[in-house]
């Protein structure tokens, strides 16, 4: 799992930015996304972030990854999350 954080003063590029990461994820809080790991989404948001968003951030905007490890994620505590978030949903 990867955690992205970010803080961009622009409100018309912080917007954009999130529309983005919505595509590989979910919002977990204003601007931090859980966003299921893979190297190929890992390259595909660092790829995006260096030839797209970073020549648009000002001196005080930043962008954080996490990259959170299996065990790790199993040992996640979570308070006032959605529980059916965490698990697959079938509906027939």
């Amino acid at each position: 799992m990867l955690i992205v954080s970010y803080d961009i003063t622009d409100d018309k590029l912080r917007t954009t930015f999130a529309k983005f990461l919505k595509k590989f994820g979910h919002r977990i809080q204003y601007s931090v996304y859980e966003v299921r790991n893979s190297p190929r989404v890992l390259r595909n948001i660092v790829t995006v972030l260096k030839h797209t968003y970073k020549k648009k951030f000002g001196g005080n905007d930043s962008v954080v990854i996490f990259q959170i490890c299996e065990g790790c994620t199993k040992k996640t505590i979570k308070f006032g999350y959605p529980s059916t978030e965490d698990s697959d949903i079938i509906v027939l």
